[in-house]
This record gives C-alpha cells, structure tokens and sequence, in this order.
C-alpha cells in the first residue's frame, strides 16, 4: 500500500479488513465498548476511577474518621493510639490537601531525632544527611501523596519544610499545616514549645503513642500534655484504640498481648 493511500485512510477514519485477511499474524485490536475505562478521549466521559496521583482521603475506622473531623474543625488536634492506626498517614494526608486546596502556605513537619533503643554512632555529611534516616517516615507519607518529583519541587521552594524538633524553638509558624511526629519521643518542656509555635491561620497536628516512647516513662511528656489540654476546649484530643488499627491485622493481635 502507497504511502499516498495510508494517509488517505487515516484522514477519512477508513479501514479495510480483508486487506490483512491473508496474514495470520496481523489481528485487528478489537474496541470493547463494555469496557470500564478506554483510552481514547471520547470514553472518558464513563471513567469513574481516580486518575490522579493525589488519592482521596477515606476514614477506614471509627477513630479515623474521629480525627478527620477534628483536623476539619479544630486547630489543634492531638491523636494518640497504637502503631498502625494511620496517625501519621493522616496527618500529612489532610496537610497535603490543606496545602493544595490553598487554605494554607506551606507544610511543616518535625519530628525528635531520637534512636529507637540503640546507638548508631555519627553519622556522615552535613545536617541534612544526619537528620535524613529520622525524618524518612515523613518522605514516605510524603511521596505516597505525592509524587517525589513534586515533593522535591515543593521543599525546594519552601512550601514543604521537615525540621527536627530541636530546630523549632523561637519560631512562630503562620498560615501553615504542622505536624509534629513521634511525640511520644518529647520531653514534657519539648511539646510545650512545640505547642505554643503555632502562628495565625495555622493548623497543628500532634501523633503519637504514649506506650511506645524511646525514652524513659518518666521523660516522655506525651500522655501528661493530652490529659491536661483535653480540658481545653478549643483543642480535640483524639484517642485511636487497637480496632482502628489498618496494618497486618497481626499487628493488634500482637499489640493485644504484649
């Protein structure tokens, strides 16, 4: 077939079968019309899946559900429970949507550089490279809400900001999304700064679990902070138990017993 007659046939949409009916290897791709989803453009009006990187939020528990609506609503918003109850993956979640919705400028996250029951020595590089395997749990519910090439692209102009908690005192933090991660981890003195850092127009989630602390039970400051500002109300202290737990369903077994 003429290059002359290829194009003539792409202009006018026609298409001739039996031109190929003598090449058993040549099969036309059929359309299947009863198909969910096409790539051609004119399909997607039938397309109901989500197709951007950014997923929608959904409460998969009780208690979830519990702290989404106090992040909506409050402030300031404690949420305490157990490891696999998504308190963390929530917080940055609901950061991310308050930051591409455009209700605030910029996302701060922190977390204690505390080690989890052992030494691992110095570590190389500049302050940046020894404070990266601390604050990796952030990166990773970061670039699950976004892609790595936009979490890069954000921190680089500083519309996403991760600082270890030392790094915080003196600053007043307006119009921003803070999360603060690993709470547990903070001195009583710790969260107090922590806490009255928060600026104008801002809102401030605090995560954490009170029984899996690094330091010792008399340092962590988590469980007397919640306790005393649960009497305040302008701020929701929200409590996630082991049937919110979203992890290997193992993971409550085990924290049932241990």
């Amino acid at each position: 077939m003429t290059k002359r007659a290829l194009k003539r046939q792409l202009r006018e949409g026609a298409f001739d079968a039996g031109q190929f009916a003598g090449d058993d290897k040549i099969r036309r791709l059929p359309l299947d019309r009863d198909r969910g989803w096409s790539p051609l453009a004119h399909h997607n009006s039938n397309d109901e899946r989500d197709q951007g990187y950014l997923k929608t939020i959904k409460a998969k528990s009780p208690g979830q559900e519990q702290m989404i609506k106090a992040i909506d609503d409050k402030n300031l918003v404690m949420a305490l429970g157990p490891a696999g109850t998504g308190k963390t993956y929530l917080a940055i979640a609901k950061a991310v949507e308050a930051l591409e919705s455009g209700s605030v400028g910029r996302i701060v996250l922190s977390r204690p550089a505390v080690e989890a029951g052992e030494s691992i020595g110095y570590l190389p590089g500049d302050a940046e490279d020894k404070l990266a395997p601390y604050l990796r749990p952030l990166y990773d519910a970061l670039s699950d809400r976004l892609s790595m090439k936009r979490v890069r692209a954000l921190m680089a102009e500083g519309a996403i900001e991760i600082a270890p908690v030392g790094f915080m005192r003196g600053r007043t933090l307006n119009n921003a999304f803070i999360v603060i991660d690993e709470a547990q981890n903070c001195t009583y003195v710790q969260l107090k700064m922590l806490l009255t850092r928060l600026g104008w127009h801002s809102t401030m989630v605090v995560t954490g679990d009170p029984d899996q602390s690094d330091l010792l039970a008399e340092f962590s400051g988590l469980r007397t902070v919640a306790e005393k500002l649960e009497a305040v109300g302008n701020i929701a202290v929200v409590r996630l138990a082991d049937r919110d737990i979203v992890r290997h369903p193992l993971v409550a077994e085990m924290l049932g017993v241990l």
